[in-house]
């Protein structure tokens, strides 16, 4: 019989599930949600669902590995052989820079939104990348932990408030998928999109091995798997509910307020929370725009430091040492550099294309998610993970289910678009 996690353990482990949660809000929560509801109403939460099902494995594994290892998720990699190490390497370097630019963006569309003067949304963006960096300069994990817990508190409270309060504004009507229109290209295409990054991109699973790993040597305690899984758990359950909050805070608001979104991020971050405080009055728009800001806020944090955590870490593995600990060096730095000067360049042209922007990067996390979801898969069956480390037969089976529909959605997309007409 598994006893139950100590309270006390628990505690010197909760953590990490909260940074995941804090690079999983975001985007795919208050743009892609929202986005969701707005245009199909309830038609495609039973995507939402489905999507967070069947990436759970994939993303738990993460937590699990470092846990039972003791190393990151990059060193099960590189036990399978030097080509997942570059495998890993090679999708991240195609995804990086949109996916840090896409974040940022929205997160300057809402600080110009909130201050309401005209900025240049690259200088707000070079601001906030900067101001995160200067945040973890100073305080490595032990203030991201911080920062990530007080933004998730304000987030919840203040999105599951304006949850509540649009219940009775929900068009049901469109829960069968009557709000969806038929399937065209363009509603395959956003599909795509929104499972993407639904709860968030499979990358984030070596973060998180990343970031139990800077947890233990924070408390000096080291998670039995059981209680990184639970702390892992509370992080996704929290992205899925606030998915849907989102998703229903589209289709409640407006669903039915036939208009089109604006494709600047400032003006849509003003469209969001200007059509929140319309239907559920003035008072609710501070309390939307504190919500979203806070959303993307603690986005932007953990991938301008999940990246070059993730950077530093696979570089050191490469080398054969242990990149674990060798992750807030000088190579750190200059990845974070890079990652925000190339962000940079990327949020140039799409300064006034949010929706554009944040279409690709997705789509592109939703091409490359079987192949991830399968390393992580290969890792934490390994040989170097203790038995009881590895994950049960169930759970097994429903990686394996979850690699191959995420495969066969990601061939049919393609087909679909680039196939024979």
């Amino acid at each position: 019989m598994t006893s139950r996690p100590r309270a006390s353990g628990l505690l010197r482990v909760i953590g990490p599930g909260l940074l995941f949660a804090g690079a999983a809000v975001g985007v795919s929560h208050l743009v892609q949600s929202t986005r969701a509801g707005a245009e199909y109403g309830l038609g495609l939460l039973g995507l939402i669902l489905v999507a967070c099902a069947v990436k759970y494995p994939a993303f738990s594994f993460g937590p699990r590995y470092a846990a039972a290892t003791g190393r990151s998720l990059l060193w099960g990699y590189r036990r399978r052989g030097s080509w997942a190490v570059g495998l890993y390497g090679l999708l991240t370097v195609a995804t990086m820079f949109t996916i840090e630019a896409a974040v940022t963006l929205v997160t300057a569309g809402l600080a110009q939104a909130l201050i309401g003067v005209r900025i240049p949304v690259v200088v707000l963006a070079a601001a906030i990348l900067g101001g995160c960096a200067l945040l973890l300069a100073l305080g490595r994990y032990a203030w991201l932990d911080r920062a990530i817990k007080l933004m998730i508190a304000v987030l919840t409270v203040s999105t599951l408030v304006a949850t509540v309060l649009v219940l009775r504004r929900l068009p049901w009507a469109t829960m069968t998928g009557a709000g969806l229109g038929g399937f065209s290209v363009a509603d395959v295409a956003f599909a795509a999109a929104l499972v993407g990054w639904m709860p968030s991109a499979i990358d984030i699973a070596v973060w998180s091995s990343l970031w139990t790993l800077a947890r233990a040597r924070q408390t000096g305690y080291r998670p039995t798997v059981r209680e990184a899984g639970l702390d892992f758990d509370i992080g996704y359950v929290g992205t899925m509910l606030l998915a849907v909050c989102f998703l229903l805070l589209g289709a409640g608001v407006m669903h039915a307020s036939g208009r089109a979104f604006a494709a600047g991020p400032g003006a849509f971050a003003a469209q969001v929370v200007a059509l929140y405080a319309e239907t559920l009055g003035a008072w609710s728009g501070p309390l939307l725009g504190l919500a979203a800001f806070a959303v993307m806020l603690s986005t932007t944090v953990t991938v301008v430091d999940g990246f070059p955590r993730a950077l530093s870490s696979l570089r050191a593995v490469l080398r054969d040492e242990r990149g674990d600990e060798a992750i807030e060096g000088k190579a750190y730095w200059i990845s974070l550099a890079v990652l925000a000067a190339g962000s940079l360049l990327v949020i140039g042209p799409f300064a006034g294309r949010l929706k554009a922007l944040v279409d690709l990067a997705t789509t592109l996390s939703f091409l490359t998610a079987p192949a991830l979801s399968a390393l992580n898969h290969l890792a934490v069956t390994g040989s170097e993970v203790p038995e009881e480390g590895r994950p049960g037969p169930w759970l097994r089976r429903w990686s394996l289910a979850g690699i191959a529909l995420q495969g066969a959605f990601a061939a049919g997309y393609v087909w679909l678009r680039f196939g024979p007409s």
